[in-house]
């Protein structure tokens, strides 16, 4: 029976001394038997914990007491064994590596779209003013090939900084068409999104909360195959449960160590 219980959630929000924070959650979240990666950047927090369902509510009353993170959100899944070895806290460039300092997320997000929005006009193959509707997959091609939203358009880059370069040819093939960035999470469409606004591109959203909130809200409709986490489990289906097969087959990349690229 699954009794772990596993959070994948992050924050845009500005980060004085992430070095600081750093030991106190590394503290906290060693205090409430934790495993999994939490990464600081002064533009913010991205983590991927898991643990019993005690230790994980432990930690996260004590992480949202601090003003600053108080908005933090996460998603839930549920395993029968932690899918992390050890517990790391690291502090980084970024969270969510792009290498475009100026798209700071944490100054404010581009417009999102909820998931049972996105499924509706995923049915109608519109948005509500009619616009041709088009799903942007973000990730990285390893993810793609894993699973992806039904003929969505991929950009068949190696990591996310390599976006930029990417959609920049793009932005005529889209103009007038209602373009909704995905992601896991949603931590990348938020970059992605604010780096499209600053390239004047319109008619655009992020798909907020990623892959794995729409599968937590309204299923796994409209996506094809299963969504790669970046944990021992390797695949998850649109119910959030572990694929074994589909992870034998992702065993060559480290994704643990993609989670911020």
């Amino acid at each position: 029976m699954a009794s772990v219980l596993n959070i994948a959630g992050y924050q845009f929000v500005h980060l004085d001394d992430p070095a600081a924070l750093r030991d106190s959650l590394e503290a906290t979240a060693g205090q409430c038997n934790l495993k999994g990666t939490i990464l600081l950047a002064h533009e913010g927090i991205n983590l991927f914990l898991a643990g019993s369902t005690e230790g994980i509510a432990s930690f996260l009353q004590g992480l949202r007491c601090d003003s600053r993170l108080k908005d933090l959100t996460v998603k839930k899944s549920w395993s029968e064994k932690p899918p992390f070895r050890k517990l790391r806290v690291r502090v980084k460039r970024e969270i969510i590596r792009m290498n475009h300092p100026t798209i700071r997320p944490e100054l404010g997000r581009a417009v999102a779209v909820d998931a049972i929005t996105l499924k509706r006009w995923l049915s109608a193959g519109q948005d509500d003013f009619g616009r041709p509707l088009v799903m942007l997959d973000t990730r990285n091609d390893f993810e793609v090939e894993a699973g992806q939203f039904r003929g969505a358009m991929t950009l068949n880059i190696q990591k996310f900084s390599e976006f930029p370069q990417a959609i920049e040819p793009l932005r005529e093939e889209l103009r007038g068409k209602a373009v909704v960035s995905y992601c896991t999470g949603g931590i990348r469409c938020e970059k992605a999104a604010l780096y499209m606004n600053a390239l004047g591109m319109t008619d655009h959203w992020q798909l907020d909360g990623g892959i794995l909130k729409y599968f937590e809200t309204v299923g796994g409709t409209y996506f094809e195959g299963h969504c790669t986490v970046f944990d021992e489990r390797r695949a998850l289906d649109s119910a959030l449960a572990a694929q074994t097969e589909r992870a034998n087959e992702l065993s060559g990349p480290n994704l643990a160590a993609q989670c911020s690229d």
